[in-house]
Order: structure tokens, then sequence, then C-alpha cells
């Protein structure tokens, strides 16, 4: 199992090492990127990875970091905040992103 490090470091590593290099924005029904204006329903990406970090002393800390690659070959990160911070989805994208439907977590 490769070492990420922190959050800010496994995010680095995943663009600059793993090509992962576009950001991902989690509305609702589908994930997005703002800078190109391109929307990605739950069955046009697949999860390739997921980071889970805990904050050492501030449960407001923790994050999962997902590396995701879509349909048309953009490949980028998602972070988000699981438990009590973890954000507002649907019930299929929260299963697509739920990290124990056979997924190792790194």
């Amino acid at each position: 199992m490769k070492d990420y490090g922190t959050l800010s470091q496994a995010i680095n590593k995943l663009k600059l090492e793993e090509g992962y290099e576009h950001d991902f924005n989690l509305v609702d029904e589908h994930l997005e990127i703002k800078s190109e204006n391109e929307k990605y329903g739950v069955h046009e990406f697949d999860v390739d990875k997921v980071l889970r970090f805990e904050g050492m002393s501030n449960p407001d800390d923790n994050a999962i970091l997902y590396a995701i690659t879509t349909e048309n070959g953009k490949k980028g990160t998602l972070v988000d905040g699981y438990g009590v911070s973890s954000g507002q989805v649907s019930e299929e994208m929260s299963k697509k992103l739920d990290m124990k439907q056979n997924r190792p977590i790194e």
C-alpha cells in the first residue's frame, strides 16, 4: 500500500504522479468539473481509489479523497467529509461512492 501522507500531499501525488489533474465537485445527482462546465452522472465515472484521512485531535478534520476516472478519460479527485460532516447526495450517488463495495481502501 502506497503512503500518501496528509490529505494535501495525497492530492498532490495523485495529480503529479498519477495524472488525476481535475477537481471534481459533488452535486447531489452528479459530479462536475466547474472549470470545464462538465457534468457526470452516476454511471459515467469509476472510483479508482478511496483514501481516508482522520484528524488527530479534531473530528471535523475527517475526510475522504476519491481518485476518479470518467467514461471519457478525465481523471481527477473529489474530497468529501464523512460521518457527521458528509455532504447531502442522492442515494444512488451515495452507493456509487460507498467505500465498502468491493473497493480497496488505501
